[in-house]
């Protein structure tokens, strides 16, 4: 079975936060993992806005390697379209809702990694196992 890793639970392998253990835990314990090309924007920024120096070139350096055993799901107009319905079936954010769609991609026996509430609840209604939150 394959894992979509939300930004949310990636971004706890590198900054000490609550349930990064656990967070861990479950990416450590699933070799088959997905995520999207918005992971990328989303983690580089956060990165950024939180990490200074060596601090941040590390933890970049070690987010781009990890990027290599991830699947990388494109974000394509079907995908955008599919978004927005659930956007506005579940009223998430956007970003939610386009890893949501994007985790669908995989199929609906992928597990979908997430620390947000409203994200899960929004995975969870199109059918999605959510583990995290």
């Amino acid at each position: 079975m394959t894992m979509y890793v939300d930004s949310s639970a990636l971004m706890k392998r590198y900054l000490s936060e609550q349930d990064s253990e656990a967070a861990e835990r479950f990416i450590a314990g699933n070799p088959r993992r997905a995520t999207c090309h918005i992971t990328q924007v989303e983690i580089r920024r956060n990165l950024a806005r939180l990490l200074k120096g060596e601090d941040l070139i590390g933890a970049r350096r070690q987010f781009q390697s990890d990027l290599n055993y991830f699947a990388i799901i494109s974000i394509d107009s079907a995908t955008c379209a599919r978004a927005a319905s659930i956007a506005e079936q579940t009223q998430c954010r956007s970003l939610d809702a386009l890893h949501v769609a994007a985790a669908l991609l995989v199929g609906k026996s992928t597990t979908f990694l997430t620390f947000d509430i409203r994200q899960a609840q929004a995975a969870r209604s199109v059918g999605l196992e959510v583990v995290g939150a």
